[in-house]
Order: structure tokens, then C-alpha cells, then sequence
């Protein structure tokens, strides 16, 4: 069973309510921190021995004595990754996706391929929580490849949550592809319904069952519930506002142990996602 997080704007909880639903599992689970630019899970998971794994890509390098400037190169390339300004080829290293298509279509084979670093991936244990997570290196803008990394590393044995990065782009794309539901968080405010409705298509358009949790009840009103009603949603929890949820985030702290009775309201969203996820798989053609 796979599992994701997702929201369609950031700071709606979503971390939050992660960390909290994976506390409920008695058995072994896999946590996936996706949120490769800002990774956080593990303030909340003290862990002891922390496994590291260096994520490189593929990046093309040009043979200048070999060139001869024909640009099937960068006439293929869609990306503008490779270019012929004058007589040999130019590599940008950052705007390359590792296709090897470059080193393919070159007549005179000028180009070869090295690996370069991206990130790493931390992995750690905390109790029955296994952490992964991956952390892109400053500067490096090809985050999906590395979300690629996180996800091929779990044991698909094991229930699986995933908390994804914020918003809807490429990013939050590949980290909720595959998963056999999709929780997306959100607040009754005018911001959090119209980036939930943002999420809602891009759920959509890959075709993933889905349902929403609303945080922080009580600070706006209720067009986020009338919007899941008008959209057949499923509003599988709702959780108040409560300040000692956001005193205990403060202090890297669970916010079912500062608000005990969460947990079984969370211990319930769990074998709701249990019974929708199975449901979902099910359904795949």
C-alpha cells in the first residue's frame, strides 16, 4: 500500500499529519521525505545510525577533437541543453535530463557521458519507522531525478507513506505517481481552496483516487467542504486548530502525544486509507 501526501500550496500541515499517521502503524512502514529541497521528517524521528547514498545523474561531455559542429546534438535535444554556438558543442549541465539522446544521434560518437553528483539519499530507523529521504545538493535544479532515487529504494512489501514537496509542479508530480491513494491537506481559507482545487486536477489528470483532510478548523469557513461536496470528494478528517498542535511542532514534538485524542482519530483515517487504497489497486487495469 502506498500512500501520499500532498498539497496543493505550502505550510497546510502536511508534514504534520505524515509524521502523526505513521505513529499509528504498530508494524513496520517506510516514510519517504519527497521534499527533497526542504526535507523535515527527521525532526520528528530521532534516529540513530543514518545510512548515506550519493545520487548522481548521467551528463554529456563533449570530445572537442571529435566535434565537428553538425548540431544533430542540439537539434534533437528540447531541452536547449546542448548547443552549437560555432564549430563544437556546449553542454549546460543544469538544463540537461539525462536522456542520453545527445550521445545517441552524434554521427562522429564526440560524445560521452560522466556521472555527476545531485544529492543524497539519508536513510535511518526510528522503532518501526524506516526514514527515507533525499537531499538535493545546493544549486541543483533536477529534483525528479533524485525523487526517482527515494522512491526506488523501498521495500514495496511494507505499507508506504510518501510526503511529497508543496504545490502541483514536476516535483509533486513524480512523487505521487504510483501511489495507490492520494491525501490532499488543506485549510478553509480563500488560499487553501483555490491551490486545492489546483491540486485536485493534477490528481485528475494522472488518474489517482484521492481525498482531502482539512487542518486547522475554525479559522476560515466552510467553501472547502463545499467544494468536496460539489466535487464528490470524500473529506476523510478534519482537524482543529489547536495551539497545542503548533506548540509541539515548534518543539519537533508529535502532535498526537500533545493532543492524545488525534491518535485515534488518526488510528481511524488509517484503516479508512487501508480499505480506499486497496480499493483503488484493485481497480488498475
Amino acid at each position: 500500500m502506498i500512500i501520499a501526501i500532498a498539497s496543493g500550496k505550502g505550510g497546510t500541515g502536511k508534514t504534520t499529519l505524515a509524521v502523526n499517521l505513521a505513529q499509528t502503524y504498530k508494524e513496520p512502514l517506510q516514510l519517504l521525505d519527497c521534499d527533497v529541497e526542504e526535507p523535515n521528517l527527521h525532526l520528528f524521528l530521532p534516529a540513530g545510525a543514518i545510512e548515506e547514498e550519493v545520487i548522481t545523474v548521467p551528463i554529456p561531455v563533449v570530445d572537442e577533437t571529435l566535434c565537428d559542429g553538425c548540431r544533430a546534438c542540439s537539434a534533437f535535444c528540447e531541452y536547449n541543453a546542448i548547443i552549437v554556438p560555432k564549430q563544437v558543442a556546449l553542454v549546460f549541465p543544469e538544463l540537461c535530463h539525462s536522456c542520453g539522446g545527445c550521445m545517441l544521434v552524434c554521427p562522429q560518437r564526440a560524445i560521452k557521458e560522466r556521472d555527476q553528483r545531485i544529492g543524497v539519499i539519508r536513510r535511518s530507523r526510528t522503532g518501526n519507522i524506516q526514514l527515507i529521504q533525499g537531499l538535493i545538493d545546493v544549486g541543483v535544479s533536477a529534483v525528479p531525478p533524485l525523487i526517482h532515487a527515494v522512491k526506488k529504494g523501498v521495500n514495496p512489501a511494507l505499507p508506504i507513506l510518501i510526503d511529497a514537496p508543496p504545490g502541483t509542479s514536476c516535483p509533486v508530480v513524480t512523487s505521487v505517481r504510483g501511489a495507490d491513494y492520494v491525501i490532499l491537506v488543506t485549510e478553509p481559507t480563500p488560499f487553501g481552496l483555490h491551490d486545492l482545487t489546483l491540486a485536485v486536477d493534477m490528481v485528475r489528470s494522472l488518474g489517482l483516487s484521492f481525498g482531502v483532510v482539512v487542518n486547522r478548523m475554525g479559522i476560515g469557513d466552510d467553501r472547502v467542504q463545499e467544494f468536496c461536496r460539489r466535487e464528490k470528494i470524500e473529506l476523510l478528517l478534519e482537524i482543529p486548530d489547536d495551539r497545542r498542535i503548533a506548540e509541539a511542532y515548534s518543539r519537533g514534538q508529535m502532535a498526537c502525544e500533545a493532543v492524545p485524542e488525534l491518535r485515534s482519530r488518526l488510528a481511524a483515517l488509517r484503516e479508512r486509507l487501508e480499505t480506499l487504497a486497496a480499493h483503488a489497486a484493485g481497480r488498475r487495469p
